[in-house]
């Protein structure tokens, strides 16, 4: 009778700093996975560098978070290097995104292009303002690719019939300059106003 207590005795031991173990795993993993998850959605910005000076555009994936990773998706494959703002019209907004405008030679495709595919409208109550940042379609309301335009006034005629997805947070002058540079037809700017690249970085590290 006495072994027997013993080895129940022995058993419970065990059972119990086998779960002071299992205890102090689960404890460690923890701060592992909240760092990974503060990792995942850790707040990102876009740096547009143009040949005028850099913007800093914020995103709103809490109303468009489709229309946020398409940008991101392709800013990050370096879609949007080379490209330029080929659509500027004082008090309205400046364009860009399209990948034709690389090729100088074949202005005539300028705003034509895309990435080869559409994604589906996202419109929500964010006012079309001066900064915000939506994307350019056809009539199609689902036809957004990868261009998109920087409001330079208050269109909010726009608002609920084109995506707004983010906003300058740095930069203003730069968008004063390139929408108010010369242009002509069809609203093109007269000197190239090249968008040299659009990275996607931490929002902590802009100063």
């Amino acid at each position: 009778m006495k072994k027997m207590s013993l080895n129940c005795l022995l058993i419970l031991l065990l059972g119990m700093v086998m779960a002071t173990a299992a205890e102090t795993n689960n404890a460690a993993a923890k701060p592992a996975a909240k760092k990974e998850e503060a990792k995942s959605t850790a707040k990102e910005v876009a740096v547009i560098k143009t040949s005028e000076g850099e913007m800093v555009l914020e995103f709103w994936p809490d109303v468009a978070p489709g229309h946020v990773e398409n940008f991101k998706k392709l800013a990050k494959q370096g879609f949007y290097d080379g490209t330029c703002f080929h659509r500027v019209i004082k008090g309205f907004m400046i364009q860009g995104g399209d990948p034709n405008t690389k090729n100088e030679s074949q202005k005539d495709s300028w705003g034509m292009g895309g990435p080869g595919y559409q994604i589906k409208a996202e419109f929500n109550n964010k006012p079309h303002v001066r900064g915000v940042l939506s994307m350019a379609r056809s009539q199609d309301p689902n036809s957004a690719g990868s261009q998109f335009f920087i409001c330079h006034g208050d269109p909010r005629f726009l608002d609920g019939q084109y995506t707004a997805f983010g906003k300058l947070i740095k930069g203003d002058d730069v968008l004063e300059k390139i929408a108010t540079t010369p242009t002509e037809r069809p609203d093109r700017p007269v000197k190239r106003v090249n968008i040299d690249s659009i990275k996607i970085v931490p929002a902590d590290s802009i100063k």
